[in-house]
């Protein structure tokens, strides 16, 4: 690869964690301290899972007269931002770790749960996609010419009796 691609490579990487880095900093995962009106402060506190990845490629032109060398890379990123507790502290300094229950949420879970059929769901399509045999025209209309005669003679038989 040459220099110059790998200094592409470099930059893209550069600028998807750079931007990273802006969604998901410390204030993410301790959040921002709320005042309430009777002086009690609550803290909310956050679970952060991030997942990234970054490709590319170079080849040379499709004609060799032009001799360029021709670069394509792209990159993901999936976060995920879970609340997982808030710390209380009263006016007088006492402090109570307050944890989300789990399981506690319904209109949660049910987002879980249609999420994890989502990321299935290619799996699923590809099972049954196995369960029927993929048949080209030709043979789709075998098939109705066989079906229609077996009919055909259904109606015959039936007609004789």
């Amino acid at each position: 690869m040459a220099e110059h691609d790998q200094n592409k490579i470099q930059e893209m990487i550069r600028t998807s964690l750079e931007s990273i880095r802006t969604m998901v900093d410390a204030n993410t995962v301790v959040g921002t301290p709320i005042e309430t009106p009777s002086g009690t402060t609550i803290i909310p506190i956050s679970k952060i899972s991030v997942g990234y990845a970054s490709g590319g490629t170079d080849s040379t032109a499709k004609k060799a007269s032009e001799g360029k060398i021709l670069f394509a890379g792209g990159g993901g990123t999936g976060l995920s931002v879970q609340p997982v507790c808030f710390i209380a502290v009263d006016a007088l300094g006492n402090t109570e770790v307050l944890p989300l229950a789990a399981g506690g949420n319904g209109e949660a879970d049910t987002v879980e749960k249609i999420a994890a059929l989502i990321e299935k769901a290619p799996d699923i399509l590809a099972r049954i996609k196995a369960v029927f045999p993929k048949r080209d025209k030709k043979q789709k209309a075998e098939e109705a010419e066989r079906v229609a005669k077996e009919a055909a003679d259904a109606v015959r038989e039936a007609m004789e009796e």
